[in-house]
């Protein structure tokens, strides 16, 4: 059975973050991919014409609904709000930025063990996620949903423990408690679609963010080195489909061009140099397709 194709003749409809901790990376990889973004954060959309894309910007956790229901095409969010939506949408593309982790934590020296979360009070602001979580593993709990902090709800007496987001953990800690147990979700921001559903444009949309994704995560690399080490320079930088190499006009060495991963890339160099190679360089790379 073929997957449903969207209707074409309309602008691509994309939800993005209004505000939060996703809205001004959301719209950072948006504006690297070729598309306009808002000047003034008052503006609920804007129209790219020239792209074929219509944005309209609404609160994070709304996004995944809306999507769902088929009323937008794609939207960005979070993981964490996808999953706790329980909307009729997919993920398909994590976008590398806005990651986080849940876990549980309640009064320090208390729990150890998700075993002892039987029976208890949960506090959290992700009941869906959370809920799931328990019941995958036969946990019966009360799982209750508050927006905002929720450190101090034990405090209060409204719950015995509380899952939550956890970044250094000195939150908590000025607050009495300690994380315990597995990690519920790792989460960060992705891009979505609804449930077996190809909007019309979506593969050049989707498309240019994998470009400026990979143009992250890679560098281009060029270097100078004698004939005789080439293979071995080589074998440090194959490339994505190999190397470009062309000779120089100083006899017996060549000038060599290839991607390789940001990560690490100084100490590629520094081998380089070891090798033999010389006039190393490297830039960035803004956008590309592979």
């Amino acid at each position: 059975m073929s997957t449903p194709v969207a209707p074409a003749g309309r602008p691509l409809r994309v939800a993005v973050p209004n505000k939060g901790s996703l809205s001004q990376s959301a719209s950072e990889i948006l504006r690297e991919s070729g598309y306009r973004q808002r000047q003034d954060s008052k503006e609920l959309t804007l129209i790219d014409a020239e792209n074929g894309v219509e944005f309209f910007y609404l609160r994070p956790r709304d996004i995944a609904l809306y999507v769902g229901e088929g009323t937008l095409d794609v939207g960005v969010t979070g993981r964490d709000l996808l999953l706790d939506s329980r909307a009729k949408a997919d993920e398909v593309l994590g976008l590398g930025f806005g990651r986080s982790r849940f876990h549980f934590a309640g009064p320090a020296g208390r729990f150890t063990d998700l075993a002892q979360l039987q029976g208890t009070r949960i506090a959290t602001s992700y009941v869906g996620v959370v809920q799931s979580f328990l019941a995958e593993r036969n946990i019966d709990a009360t799982v209750t949903r508050l927006d905002g902090a929720v450190e101090t709800s034990i405090q209060l007496g409204v719950a015995d423990v509380i899952a939550d987001v956890v970044e250094t953990g000195s939150t908590l800690r000025q607050a009495g408690l300690e994380v315990f147990g597995e990690v519920i979700l790792e989460s960060e921001a992705v891009l979505i679609t609804r449930a077996g559903s190809v909007p019309a444009g979506f593969d050049v949309f989707r498309r240019r963010i994998e470009g400026v994704l990979v143009a992250r995560s890679y560098v281009m690399m060029d270097y100078d080195v004698r004939d005789e080490h080439v293979s071995a320079a080589v074998a440090l930088t194959p490339g994505i489909e190999g190397p470009t190499i062309a000779p120089l006009r100083r006899e017996g060495w060549v000038a060599v061009r290839a991607m390789v991963p940001r990560a690490g890339s100084q100490r590629l160099m520094d081998d380089l140099f070891d090798l033999g190679a010389r006039g190393i360089l490297l830039t960035d790379i803004h956008a590309c397709r592979l």
